[in-house]
């Protein structure tokens, strides 16, 4: 991490914890309060949460958009703070309540459900709802856009899922809580936070500070968020957990996100948009220094990649496509989607990042996870720590000093412009920026390429593209029959690195070679 990194999170934390802590010094509630809570938790039996009524986990996604919050009935509303809270009805995917507590000046109080906080499709709807249903989450905004808008920026709802935007970011990717056995076949657990503590700030505050318990059927966990929205949209984390059970894939940090289809994969039959995605790469830097680079890939079947790290540096899923000709999609504006980062604070020691690609038909399963897990076991009775700091917003958060990879471009190997060799791949690999731009155009640029698991690395080559500023290297790739085609690769001049590391994983069976 370099100093300039380091030394803006110290600021930071001094900053909001200036901001936060004369509310929490008169409640006398903190964060030790919530860990003893999921200490105490983790010694019990797990007990699932009470589901709300059938007839709200029935409806579809259309239906319960029509319950509505009322933007008047924001909590803090009446003081014009920064900060508001707009409230999640429970339904559809959100299948239980949880308890919304708010923590000022004169104590803890707990948020009372009122159901006049919704509108409701029509009165039959509004009669079954029950009068102690409770709330499913919560929504947080902020002036981002000016003085007297209301932004939503940060939404908390369903299991330990939260979601954040910056500054002129529209709402994508999610953020959890914890991720336990994700893509493993003896299944996927979904722990949940079902308490908050919402410590109310101080009308002017530009920060804030929440709480929550976590629990589950492997664990319990307790979660300190300090949030400071902007450009980008900070999001400070501190996290306890207590397994109740030996866990064999436990994910720090998650992030969930989409991929359908890219510039790195044939477009799917009848499909007029260009790229359909919420991000488009997982991005890591490892202990070593290196900054490596995967492209997203839908794949036929489950894919499971590990990247091992020692005292990992930080790592994100990227949305680097922003400019709106790559999407052409006036809807969904995938060229708005956020990217998010995430920064551990201190060593976290050996693990692995682990990327999870799961096969979709569409665009609305979110089917892509990266997340770290620590190389020792986790067992019950352990107390693990973590803190890390979760940056949103455009695609150059990382703060990463090498040229990146600004397009990824895959094709058969025996077809004109790819090459004559049946069962190969053509792999282009534009980079931009970084130590690129100082450079001429006839600069003797080189690639490094390496083919992993039996792949062969047949020709490869860098050019300077005048059309495009960019710099291209061009790979011909044969798989190992019936191996995936595994690579990696940068762009070096003399013994200088200039790029990132792109590491590329094509599955023997995939749509480019029709196999």
């Amino acid at each position: 991490m370099s100093k300039k990194r380091l030394s803006n999170l110290a600021l930071a934390v001094i900053a909001l914890s200036a901001v936060c802590a004369p509310v929490l010094q008169a409640a006398g509630f903190d964060f030790k309060r919530v860990i003893a809570k999921a200490e105490t938790l983790a010694k019990q039996p797990y007990q699932a949460p009470k589901q709300v009524p059938q007839f709200l986990q029935e409806l579809d996604y259309s239906s319960f958009q029509q319950i509505r919050f009322k933007p008047d009935r924001a909590r803090w509303r009446e003081s014009r703070t920064n900060f508001q809270v707009m409230l999640v009805p429970p339904g559809l995917f959100y299948t239980h309540a949880v308890t919304i507590n708010v923590v000022d000046a004169q104590g803890v109080h707990r948020l009372g459900f009122d159901k006049q906080d919704f509108i409701y499709p029509d009165k039959a709807f509004a009669q079954k709802v029950p009068a102690d249903l409770g709330y499913a989450g919560f929504k947080l905004t902020y002036p981002l856009d000016g003085p007297g808008v209301a932004n939503q920026f940060l939404v908390f709802a369903g299991a330990s899922y939260f979601r954040g935007v910056a500054q002129g970011n529209s709402f994508g990717l999610s953020e959890r809580g914890v991720a336990v056995d994700t893509g493993l076949p003896s299944g996927e657990q979904f722990p949940s936070f079902t308490e908050y503590w919402l410590v109310r700030p101080s009308p002017s505050a530009r920060a804030m500070r929440l709480y929550a318990l976590l629990d589950g059927k492997s664990l319990t966990g307790a979660y300190q968020f300090i949030v400071r929205p902007g450009a980008p949209t900070r999001v400070q984390v501190k996290a306890v957990l207590f397994p109740r059970a030996a866990i064999k894939q436990l994910g720090v940090a998650p992030l969930t996100s989409m991929f359908f289809y890219g510039a790195n994969t044939p477009r799917p039959a009848g499909e007029w948009r260009p790229q359909v995605h919420d991000s488009d790469g997982l991005l890591i830097h490892n202990g070593t220094g290196e900054w490596l680079w995967r492209p997203l890939i839908n794949p036929r079947h489950l894919e499971l990649n590990y990247f091992t790290t020692d005292n990992v540096r930080g790592f994100g899923l990227l949305q680097r496509g922003t400019a709106f000709a790559q999407y052409e999609d006036a809807e969904a504006n995938y060229q708005e989607r956020p990217s998010a980062w995430i920064t551990p604070a201190g060593d976290w020691g050996k693990g692995r990042v682990v990327l999870v690609e799961i096969p979709t038909s569409n665009e609305t399963n979110d089917n892509v996870v990266a997340f770290w897990m620590p190389q020792q076991p986790v067992r019950p009775g352990q107390r693990l720590r973590f803190g890390y700091a979760i940056d949103v917003g455009g695609p150059e958060i990382s703060e990463a000093q090498m040229a990146r990879t600004a397009q990824t471009l895959v094709g058969r190997g025996d077809l004109i412009g790819g090459g004559n060799v049946k069962g190969a791949y053509r792999f282009i690999v534009d980079f931009q920026g970084g130590p690129l731009e100082g450079l001429d155009a006839g600069a003797q640029v080189t690639g490094v390429v390496t083919g992993i698991d039996g792949t062969k690395v047949l020709e490869h080559t860098v050019r300077y593209l005048p059309q495009a500023g960019r710099w291209r290297l061009s790979v011909l790739a044969e798989p190992a029959k019936d191996r995936p085609t595994v690579l990696r690769g940068f762009l070096r001049h003399g013994e200088q690195t200039l790029s990132e590391t792109w590491t590329y994983s094509l599955p023997a069976q995939n749509a480019v070679g029709g196999r």
